[in-house]
């Protein structure tokens, strides 16, 4: 399988995969899903053998990149893009946009593959459109 990560300007295509994994497949509520901060953000596209099959976004506040919106396919889990993305993430937020440290808001059942990735959990658990989540931080 040939993957490429890179920063989009197709945000569609990112809307798109977003719809199918948090709009269809978790039954995030699409106003809290499309909350118009798209066009503010870096977006990241994971494309494997020509077909777009992941991405994720980065809005950036003073010295720190929120990462936020991963979502891979369903079809594509457990081949390691979702690392991928994370990966395209923290470099284009550390060269691009000059962060010096990435923050996200995990789902709970997600806190160890970020933790493998290198990023700490702080703070109490939360909701988030009905899905439990906690907050982490790595320094770039």
């Amino acid at each position: 399988m040939s993957v490429s990560v890179a920063p989009t300007t197709d945000i569609a295509t990112c809307l798109a995969l977003r719809r199918v994994v948090f709009i269809e497949e978790q039954s995030v509520p699409e106003v809290e899903e499309v909350d118009g901060l798209d066009g503010e953000a870096l977006h990241i596209l994971a494309v494997a053998d020509g077909r777009a099959v992941g991405c994720a976004r980065i809005l950036l506040k003073a010295n720190t990149a929120k990462i936020g919106r991963v979502c891979v396919l369903q079809d594509m889990r457990g081949a390691g893009l979702g690392a991928q993305i994370i990966a395209g993430c923290l470099d284009a937020a550390k060269t691009q946009l000059g962060a010096q440290k990435a923050f996200l808001g995990s789902q709970t059942h997600a806190i160890g593959f970020y933790e493998k990735l290198g990023f700490h959990a702080f703070g109490p658990e939360y909701d988030d459109a009905g899905i439990p989540h906690r907050d982490m931080e790595i320094t770039l």
